[in-house]
């Protein structure tokens, strides 16, 4: 496979030409609502076709039963559990989702989901929470591929770069809910030592089971964050079902490859009302053709599985080879609202995901939107760049979603929500 090594050098990029959203690939130019709806079809089926891989098929059914119920939060909250089966029979693979909902709202409440890294148990300390159980990503406390007792409520740590302010999230008037991504399909390195574990073809199991034999002669199967975009979706269809939540009022988050699930999760599933995809790095939101910070190459080498076998093509020169780049696949969430969110490491490259939404805004536009507002690229914590319907903020310090980013995300979807 041929590895390009990143680039960190503004002046080493390549000049690019960014294709118009607002233009079919045939030549003809976007001309009103309906031809949107056409042009948005053609994107997402050119990026199924070279990138995300084709969009996984509804499930059969999706089967929820509640597990357990309480108060908590001091009070302030009601937690929930839930089971989630897609087969009427209730065999094959299974999520557990956790819900909270503010327990003095008057009205139906928005709902904000993401899906989480090593286990619900880790979000909040909360002993009747399960440990979660199969593989898991290994960290520093996880006994090798199996979260541990030991992580419950890690994310409560205030020295973590990555924070769940529960209490906060409820006083501001939202339900939310998680689940986590491990039980949806596994995520094992490259490195990985243990072969029953090797990338592939272990993590096309848990919810791929549901799609039948892979034909590994085609360049666009299903991959793994198109599994992950579809678990979100499934949780839209819980919301749905709960009554004290308003889903047609809803936020879709996540930080990292769970942000990219985000993006293109509201790309694909127009049930989406706003979009705050988190620190998402190459393969996300940044423009793919400036080959700056992670790239194409590095990509498809550590993550065979994200992406569908016809994007390796594009690792070699991106910035000629490639016919569509990330920014299209942005305009597909107009005239919904997006926040992108990023931060200071050049390998995620916060001035390709800048560029990419400023080149996706004139779609909000055509659509009577007010679209990105017309400033520079942001310093970081500046918040000028972030308008009624679409908006990028940036911030320093780490990777994860800190205090800063959930304040920011809830103060953009207010917005939108309460109009």
């Amino acid at each position: 496979m041929f590895v390009d090594p990143p680039n960190y050098d503004e002046s080493k990029i390549a000049p690019y030409t960014l294709e118009d959203p607002l233009t079919f690939v045939d030549g003809r130019k976007v001309k009103t609502a309906a031809d949107w709806a056409e042009r948005r079809k053609e994107i997402l089926g050119i990026f199924a076709k070279e990138m995300y891989g084709e969009e996984p098929p509804k499930p059969e059914a999706v089967i929820t039963e509640l597990q357990d119920e309480k108060e908590t939060v001091d009070g302030y909250a009601i937690r929930r559990q839930y089971k989630m089966w897609f087969k009427a029979d209730k065999s094959g693979p299974c999520i557990n989702w956790i819900v909270w909902i503010p327990k003095f709202a008057k009205h139906p409440v928005p709902v904000i989901s993401f899906l989480n890294y090593r286990g619900n148990h880790e979000l909040v300390f909360d002993k009747d929470i399960p440990v979660q159980q199969g593989w898991t990503r290994s960290g520093p406390k996880t006994d090798g591929n199996k979260s541990a007792e030991r992580t419950r409520g890690a994310q409560q740590d205030p020295n973590s770069p990555t924070d769940f302010p529960l209490g906060t999230i409820l006083a501001r008037g939202y339900a939310v809910m998680s689940a986590c991504y491990c039980e949806v399909s596994p995520d094992p390195t490259p490195t990985e030592k243990n072969p029953a574990f090797n990338q592939l073809p272990f993590a096309y199991t848990g919810v791929f089971e549901l799609w039948g034999k892979r034909d590994n002669s085609r360049t666009d199967n299903i991959t793994s964050l198109g599994a992950w975009a579809w678990a979100l979706s499934r949780g839209l269809d819980l919301a749905e079902r709960i009554p004290e939540i308003d889903a047609r009022k809803n936020v879709v988050t996540g930080c990292s490859r769970l942000g990219k699930a985000a993006f293109i999760a509201a790309a694909r599933d127009e049930r989406f009302t706003v979009c705050v995809p988190n620190q998402t790095g190459g393969g996300g939101v940044p423009l793919a053709k400036r080959d700056y910070g992670e790239n194409i190459s590095t990509e498809n080498r550590a993550f065979t599985h994200w992406y569908c076998r016809a994007y390796a093509k594009y690792a070699k020169e991106p910035w000629k080879t490639m016919p569509f780049d990330q920014h299209m696949f942005v305009a597909c969430i107009a005239p919904r609202a997006l926040l992108v969110e990023g931060f200071g490491s050049k390998w995620f490259d916060a001035k390709g995901e800048f560029l990419s939404v400023k080149a996706a805004s004139p779609v909000w536009k055509f659509l009577g939107k007010s679209g990105l507002p017309e400033v520079e690229f942001p310093t970081e914590f500046c918040t000028s760049a972030i308008g009624k319907d679409l908006g990028y903020v940036r911030r320093s310090q780490n990777h994860g979603i800190s205090a800063y980013d959930w304040k920011w995300m809830m103060d953009f979807a207010d917005g939108v929500l309460n109009k």
